[in-house]
């Protein structure tokens, strides 16, 4: 069962934590993203080590098995929306940790604009300015899931709800890149 004063760690560290080319890969995930530290990087790519090696198991496995698990590992991947409607085994093994970092509330709140940079969204979201169905969330890690992914905004008893806030003001006096991501 374990000790409850010492959670079980949900992340793996780097084989080779000195390789200066990894060193470098993880500087610019957590500078693009805004995370932390790098165990919020090791966490989402331990979570895809985990998602890659299920669809490997399953590619094994026999035809009859490999049906339902198959159909249930790709509903879970679109509804959270890390593949795409039309996907298939293939292409749960090209997944990158990247598509897993797309989907934290951090980064979202950052694409959607409701903050000027992917560090202020964070800043929103531990202080309990954004919401998602009503519900306020105070994690960046939270991963969102495709149908919520329109239900992020401010939180309802937050100062930022209101359009005369002076931060919302400067966010919506931003120039817009092509794509609906904000220019830095």
């Amino acid at each position: 069962m374990g000790d409850p004063k010492k959670p079980k760690k949900k992340y793996e560290s780097p084989r080779f934590p000195w390789r200066s080319d990894i060193l470098q890969n993880e500087l610019v995930l957590l500078g693009q993203y805004g995370l932390r530290n790098k165990r919020e990087l090791w966490r989402a790519k331990t979570m895809l080590s985990k998602i890659r090696g299920i669809a490997r198991s399953l590619l094994g496995m026999s035809a009859e098995k490999r049906v339902k698990l198959e159909t249930q590992l790709l509903n879970k991947l679109k509804r959270l929306g890390m593949l795409p409607e039309n996907a298939v085994l293939d292409d749960v093994l090209d997944m990158t940790v990247e598509n897993i970092l797309e989907r934290r509330l951090q980064t979202i709140v950052f694409r959607k604009g409701l903050a000027k940079t992917i560090y202020q969204a964070r800043q929103l979201i531990v202080h309990g300015h954004i919401a998602v169905n009503g519900r306020v969330v105070y994690s960046p890690g939270y991963l969102v899931k495709r149908d919520e992914e329109e239900h992020v905004t401010y939180a309802p008893r937050s100062s930022l709800n209101n359009p005369e806030h002076p931060l919302r003001l400067s966010i919506e006096a931003m120039p817009r890149a092509e794509g609906g991501v904000k220019a830095r």
